[in-house]
């Protein structure tokens, strides 16, 4: 989750000003960036328990630390919450876990490099303040009650809210990691093509990265539990957004859609004003309760846009949110999969014409059965996600060759499909392998992932 959004504060008088918003992230291809972002669970080295804000091996003194790499920090009620430098953010989750915001980058080369050197600074400090950070998908161990809440104040208002709309909201905000990717369109109608299909496969994506299999301990019976809190979170702004495939999807029907989902938030004086439950439309129109008669601006839309969670969400780009977190390999290799399905026509064309004919009832029970099969779901046309996964990735591949986007050694951005290529040919999604070391060399000892999976 984001922080508040920054920028220069132009009064909304029309939704017009909104489309104006959403188009204005139209680009050329020649322009077109990758921006990763991946969360991470930090936990003491010595207890193995979730790390809280104060204190010597604490998230503060993780932030600090960080800053001798040139990091600044941002403050909240004068708690250091974040850090920034270059484009690019480190942040912080509800219960703790830290996140890189990176920045847009031309290439996966860039990308890789990037994550390599936040992973091995966060390293470097954690190792002296006895702390570890773990890639998966959703908390392991942690119960909700021993997961303490950081200092942003939109988390207050969220964990007040969140209960009304769903029974797994407050999992989502302190116990769950995610790996995204935000990428660029050039027109409305690249923009439409680009999230239609990035959206039918999602559930690919959420079994090709599954890695959520734990929960207190033990087996949740998930593969991505991650995925799993998604479908009970809230309503109002999560899911496949059927109406995307609808004839007439446009960037005016996504701001219809953004209008009226509730609010968390108002964003003034550096305080968070709670408006939770009201849509942005009332805000347009004065009636916030505690701000009668103010309009919003355009930063009051960016921070509206951060709080909507579907699978693909647009705000001037497209952003893909249906992986689990997980080890730094994984890291890269998801926007490597959807760069080379999305960035290049020809890949484009073909990933599309695989899903078009796709029903929203099959990709909804796709949505619902990866959570526990993952590359045993199956897929429209009688076959199998992994079946699916083998063309999916033969399209990215060749979409990453015709990218050209080569190293220092001469090689492009295709050797990043690797992880999830082996993967497929396993058949062994990341959570299986760790339910086969859990019930098996671990005798059940969930201590242990921490041990031999921490970054």
């Amino acid at each position: 989750m984001s922080g508040p959004a920054t920028g220069k504060a132009t009064p909304i008088t029309s939704k017009s000003q909104l489309i104006e918003f959403a188009q204005s992230g139209c680009k050329p291809k020649k322009d077109w960036r990758i921006g990763t972002e991946h969360e991470k669970f930090g936990f003491d080295l010595k207890t193995l328990q979730p790390l809280p804000y104060e204190g010597p091996n604490g998230i503060k003194a993780m932030l600090e630390g960080l800053q001798r790499f040139g990091w600044e920090p941002q403050y909240e009620a004068g708690n250091v919450i974040a850090l920034s430098m270059n484009g690019y953010s480190v942040s912080l989750e509800p219960g703790g876990q830290l996140e890189l915001s990176g920045a847009a980058l031309e290439n996966l080369h860039q990308t890789c490099s990037e994550v390599h050197t936040h992973l091995a600074q966060v390293r470097e400090v954690g190792d002296e303040i006895g702390v570890g950070f773990l890639g998966l998908g959703f908390s392991p161990k942690w119960t909700r009650e021993e997961t303490p809440m950081m200092p942003k104040g939109r988390y207050n208002i969220m964990k007040a809210y969140m209960p009304q709309k769903g029974s797994h909201g407050l999992d989502m905000m302190f116990r769950s990691c995610t790996v995204q990717v935000n990428l660029d369109y050039a027109s409305e109608a690249d923009m439409i093509k680009k999230f239609r299909t990035s959206l039918a496969l999602q559930p690919l994506a959420t079994a090709l990265f599954a890695n959520s299999p734990f929960t207190e301990g033990k087996p949740n019976g998930h593969l991505s539990h991650r995925s799993f809190i998604w479908t009970d979170t809230d309503p109002d702004r999560t899911g496949m957004l059927p109406w995307v495939f609808e004839e007439g999807f446009s960037f005016e029907r996504y701001v219809d859609y953004a209008l009226d989902v509730p609010m968390y938030f108002v964003y003034r004086d550096g305080k968070y004003i709670d408006v939770s439950g009201k849509s942005f439309r009332d805000f347009m129109d004065g009636k916030l309760p505690g701000l009668e008669g103010e309009i919003p601006n355009l930063v009051d839309w960016d921070n509206h846009l951060t709080t909507l969670f579907p699978e693909v969400r647009m705000k001037r780009f497209l952003e893909m949110r249906g992986a689990d977190g997980g080890p730094w390999r994984r890291l890269c290799a998801l926007p490597a999969f959807w760069v080379g399905l999305l960035y290049d026509e020809t890949a484009l064309d073909a990933a599309w014409d695989l899903v078009k004919n796709w029903s929203n009832e099959e990709r909804q029970q796709m949505r619902e059965d990866v959570v526990v099969h993952a590359l045993a779901t199956r897929v429209p046309g009688g076959r199998d996600m992994r079946d699916l996964a083998r063309e999916v990735l033969k399209i990215a591949s060749a979409g990453l060759n015709a990218r050209k986007r080569l190293d220092s050694f001469g090689e492009d951005e295709e050797h990043f499909l690797n992880a999830l290529k082996n993967i497929v040919e396993n058949g062994v999604t990341p959570a299986e392998e760790l339910l086969a070391k859990f019930n098996g060399e671990w005798a059940g000892n969930i201590d242990q992932v921490f041990r031999e999976y921490a970054y």
